[in-house]
């Protein structure tokens, strides 16, 4: 079955201009599409189902609210919970479309960490809506079959993520695993406490040295270590996967973005977390064949990680659209 995308009827977005995310700043899944509803206001995305109807989807973003309503370093999470409630109810009243499906046909898009906490309270939004989240942590209440995992993007505002596409030829990668990171989140505690300074193949750091470059390590590693932090998701995978390094998850309930398409095993690494004393013999227990093997299908799915300004077929905006298409075909609405 084919998606198909036509630029027509992104809903209006409510709320005070403030605290509605302008596409600008790092989380840059978020602002493509405030970014696409803003190029194409008199269009957006609609979704055609296997009988040609469309499916209207709405996307609610609220990310800049945050910067607008907290102090910096709050962490009253209880507030934002009665901001986002507030929101839907706005949206309920001025827009009647929401609620002939209470929102099963809308969306939302969040990269903060309290993405998934800020719905906990909003039963529409946390039951009904497809929730398209970075902290895609089934712990959290992440629901696979209703929600979508995003990929986590840091990038400049402005700044595309062509230039970063590529790196070093396996030949030439001259070590075995990399990882460098604020050291906060257990996992990280036990990553660092195994491997820092322990192994000239394993470069583990908190903080790298002001003579090291970040990229460059990426671009001379085989192997990306991506263990979760406070929160699951990580811009290192993205990272990993633009500069042909192969991805390692290391994490708890964590389900990375766009499986319902791509084969994770087949271009990435699962380590859990019991098992990260024996990275070394993990990675080193990979044949050369599977490895050479790997770092190809990881060049073929980069372009389905590639954000573009506007989008392109088959690249992360069209590839997250088809992911929540498939969790709405699971919705049957009546009485529309």
């Amino acid at each position: 079955m084919r998606l198909r995308c036509s630029q027509s009827q992104w809903p209006t977005m409510a709320g005070a201009a403030e605290a509605i995310n302008d596409g600008s700043g790092e989380l840059v899944p978020v602002a493509a599409f405030v970014d696409e509803e803003h190029r194409t206001r008199t269009g957006g995305s609609q979704v055609y189902d296997r009988e040609k109807k469309p499916i209207r989807i709405g996307v609610t973003v609220l990310e800049k609210g945050l910067d607008h309503l907290y102090e910096p370093g709050s962490k009253d999470r209880e507030a934002l919970v009665k901001i986002v409630s507030d929101y839907v109810q706005m949206v309920s009243v001025r827009h009647p479309f929401w609620n002939s499906s209470l929102g099963a046909d809308h969306f939302m898009l969040s990269c903060h960490d309290w993405g998934p906490f800020s719905t906990r309270h909003v039963p529409n939004l946390f039951h009904n809506s497809i929730r398209v989240l970075c902290n895609a942590n089934t712990s959290e209440g992440f629901n696979p079959l209703k929600d979508v995992s995003l990929p986590e993007i840091n990038l400049k505002t402005g700044q595309e993520s062509d230039w970063l596409l590529g790196g070093t030829l396996p030949l030439h990668r001259q070590f075995l695993a990399f990882f460098a990171g604020s050291l906060h989140g257990r996992i990280r505690h036990l990553l660092l406490g195994h491997w820092k300074g322990r192994d000239p193949q394993i470069k583990v750091y908190d903080e790298l040295p002001t003579d090291v470059s970040y990229e460059s390590m990426l671009r001379s590693s085989r192997f990306c270590l991506c263990p979760s932090g406070y929160e699951v998701a990580s811009p290192r995978v993205v990272e990993a996967i633009y500069s042909e390094c192969i991805p390692v998850l290391i994490s708890d309930g964590y389900l990375p973005p766009l499986g319902d398409v791509l084969n994770w095993s087949e271009f990435s690494l699962v380590i859990e977390v019991k098992n990260i004393a024996n990275i070394r013999k993990i990675l080193t227990s990979i044949s050369e064949e599977k490895y050479l093997r790997m770092y190809e299908r990881l060049r073929q799915v980069q372009k389905h990680f590639v954000m573009n300004r506007p989008p392109k077929r088959f690249d992360l905006f069209h590839m997250i659209v088809h992911s929540v298409w498939l969790r709405r075909m699971n919705i049957r609405i009546t009485n529309m």
